[in-house]
């Protein structure tokens, strides 16, 4: 009998090459934020049936707590966001707190154990009123300078750990009260420096997934380089550069979300030498997202695209103006979703959906993370 049953099995998985023995496909996190901080969201023009998870930019902080700067925009935007789980029931939203132009008071919000459990409170107060999923933390930069003007302490590297625990505390008691899960996220900069001044192994600790921006690196010493490259082409930072150091630092591959530009960035260099790539920066230029690349400069008014092999990354070059665009494509997000299953990370995020109107991106970050 149990020589039959071995036969039928091995039958089983010959006829059907997705069988397996008690293991499931695994689900890849793609997440896409969602800028509300510019007003109403079109939330009629988000493929939700291709996302997993949506961060919706940016919650601010004052006075330790954590505060919606336009409660009638931010109400009805998550009110709609809210509806598109009739279409992705699984669907997860998430507020991200901070961002680049709103992280000057991290710092004081905590600071000490009293302002961290009034910023955690508030926090999660917003996520029980609107129904939501879970918190997100954009803290540019812990204990080093971000925008100008922003506060920054040496306290901030130990402080950044203890935040991230207040909160889950928070979510813990939403959870007995709710009975369902909340995750806990944190985009954080790809950067060594970011590295050295937090604990990210303790960070790991207490968040559900860690989503490393890894975009804006631009060139070293003032020069013209990739701005979201997947390698290192000797004379830059990179993705895979970033991901290995945090995974030095103590995060596993498993809570790693790899980061996606759906924008580019632009930069006049001093010379057409290299078609502008590694020449001295003179000044940063507008990029424009994807769908506008792809549609109106890509081979065109001017602009002629080349691809950097060893970086794996895309670039415009206008010999006129002198001018480089550097940027995700096709070719390099499908190459960015291969990394992610190579090395068994969550997932793959990016910044930000309506930079890509026409789904040019997310369309091949579905094909490749199904």
């Amino acid at each position: 009998m149990l020589r039959n049953l071995l036969l039928a099995l091995l039958v089983l998985c010959v006829l059907s090459p997705t069988f397996s023995f008690g293991q499931t496909k695994k689900k890849y996190i793609v997440n896409g934020y969602v800028g509300g901080f510019r007003g109403l969201v079109k939330t009629e023009e988000i493929d939700v049936e291709k996302l997993t998870h949506i961060n919706y930019a940016f919650v601010n902080v004052k006075d330790s707590l954590a505060v919606l700067t336009n409660l009638a925009t931010d109400s009805t935007n998550f009110r709609k966001l809210n509806e598109l789980k009739v279409k992705n029931p699984d669907l997860k939203i998430l507020i991200s707190i901070g961002g680049w132009a709103w992280s000057e008071n991290f710092s004081d919000a905590v600071l000490t154990e009293t302002s961290r459990q009034k910023f955690a409170k508030t926090s999660v107060d917003i996520i029980r009123q609107f129904n939501l999923d879970g918190v997100d933390i954009d803290w540019e930069y812990p204990a080093m300078r971000g925008e100008e003007g922003n506060i920054f302490r040496p306290e901030d590297k130990q402080n950044f750990t203890l935040m991230f625990k207040a909160i889950r505390q928070e979510l813990d008691l939403l959870e007995k009260e709710k009975g369902r899960k909340f995750q806990l996220t944190t985009a954080v900069g790809a950067s060594q420096s970011f590295v050295d001044n937090t604990e990210m192994g303790l960070v790991a600790l207490y968040t559900d997934y860690i989503y490393i921006m890894t975009y804006d690196y631009g060139g070293r010493n003032g020069t013209v380089g990739h701005h979201t490259n997947l390698y290192s082409n000797g004379e830059s930072s990179s993705a895979d550069k970033s991901v290995k150091s945090f995974m030095a630092a103590g995060v596993p591959a498993s809570k790693i979300v790899l980061g996606a530009a759906f924008y580019g960035k632009g930069f006049e260099a001093e010379t057409i030498s290299n078609h502008g790539l590694g020449e001295k920066r003179i000044k940063s230029v507008q990029g424009g997202g994807y769908t506008k690349l792809k549609d109106t400069l890509i081979d065109q008014n001017g602009y002629k695209k080349y691809y950097d092999k060893k970086a794996k990354a895309p670039y415009l070059f206008n010999d006129s103006t002198k001018v480089l665009i550097t940027y995700d494509d096709e070719k390099s997000i499908k190459l960015k979703c291969k990394y992610v299953k190579k090395n068994d990370l969550a997932g793959i995020f990016f910044w930000e959906y309506f930079n890509d109107p026409k789904e040019y991106l997310i369309t091949e970050i579905s094909k490749n993370l199904d």
